[in-house]
């Protein structure tokens, strides 16, 4: 029995969107279920910014996966009828080439050296992996939050290899309010003592503007009715107190969070695909996001969001809807009912399970 997760490795140079190259790249990416003889049953699965390509357990790596209820046999991506193939992005440090990657010309992580990578970049090293296996068509491309992105990229570059596509929580571009958190939190990261533009160590690691990152992008992925749900004004002995801090008991579910994250992303990495989310637009040539779906897809999308996601508003979801209905796609629109915000299609699998499952059918 192999390894779960795979990885390509192209020794050939991989030419940026937006300028420079990389010399070499390496794409991790995991699989279930099996391709059939047509190699026509694939679904595509891309990810937010900081999962890996680990998206649900199997065999070779019983440990549950960021989508696990999601994924498996019988599951609404039911690995029964479907080949699922989950890639993680260029440019994060959970298997692929990313800033924490190792230049092959100097011998030391890129870093800051890294080029500029944009969300198209993602797609078309993800392109890579499918010509790899020889898959030409996809049954089926779902991009959740950062992936919606990654499958609208992917539908710009590669118009006509799917015929259905799902946007989660997802939209053409950021709005500004995503944009200026993401901002705040890239600030935190690079005016850490540690950061030292660029040069920390994993023994100096930028600790407080990640832990401070991941407590912005905490309360931004949930909603304030959860938290007053959950937590009201509940007070917390968990961690000691601080100076004019770490009373309450939400404050010790952020700083829970926050001490997780630190050990397990890289802060160059997580600067990246933050700004190559800020720079993301579908539209970003002179094409209409009608324009780009009459030009790249015809088939059956399906479009979820929820009411109380305020990084990726509902109207975004109802945006994208509208565009594809207007270029001629059967279009499934769901404005589903949750407290849980934008991580909602992480934790409601009540919610978001029986569309999907119902699309895919």
């Amino acid at each position: 029995m192999g390894p779960a997760t795979h990885y390509l490795n192209i020794s050939r140079p991989f030419l940026m969107y937006r300028g420079g190259e990389l010399p070499e790249i390496r794409i991790a990416w995991e699989s279930w279920g099996k391709l059939n003889e047509a190699a026509d049953n694939t679904v595509l699965v891309f990810t937010g910014l900081s999962p890996g390509a680990h998206a649900a357990s199997s065999a070779e790596d019983p440990e549950p996966g960021w989508w696990e209820k999601m994924i498996g046999p019988g599951r609404p991506i039911d690995t029964d009828r479907f080949f699922v193939l989950c890639i993680n992005s260029l440019g994060s440090c959970m298997g692929s080439t990313g800033p924490a990657s190792i230049n092959p010309a100097t011998g030391k992580p890129w870093r800051l050296s890294f080029p500029e990578l944009a969300i198209e970049d993602i797609a078309r090293a993800a392109r890579l992996v499918l010509e790899h296996l020889d898959i030409q068509r996809l049954h089926a491309v779902i991009g959740p939050s950062m992936g919606g992105f990654t499958a609208l990229a992917w539908l710009k570059q590669f118009p006509g290899t799917t015929s259905r596509v799902a946007l989660i929580s997802s939209a053409c571009s950021a709005t500004p309010f995503a944009i200026a958190i993401r901002s705040l939190q890239r600030e935190a990261i690079v005016t850490d003592r540690n950061f030292r533009n660029g040069a920390y160590t994993e023994d100096d690691w930028p600790e407080v503007g990640m832990r401070l990152a991941r407590k912005l992008g905490m309360i931004t992925y949930r909603s304030a009715g959860e938290w007053q749900r959950r937590f009201g004004r509940s007070r917390q002995d968990y961690f000691p107190a601080t100076l004019f801090g770490m009373r309450f008991e939400v404050e010790s579910y952020l700083e829970t969070h926050a001490r997780k994250f630190v050990g397990q992303f890289d802060p160059c990495s997580y600067l990246y695909l933050s700004r190559a989310m800020d720079m993301f637009d579908a539209c970003d040539s002179d094409e209409t996001l009608k324009g780009l779906f009459r030009r790249s897809f015809t088939g059956h999308a399906l479009v979820l969001g929820v009411d109380s996601d305020i990084l990726f508003p509902l109207h975004q979801q109802r945006d994208l809807a509208g565009a594809l209905e207007a270029s001629g796609s059967e279009v499934s629109f769901h404005a589903l009912p949750s407290v849980q915000g934008h991580d909602a299609f992480l934790v409601d699998f009540d919610s978001f399970g029986p569309p999907i499952r119902e699309w895919l059918g």
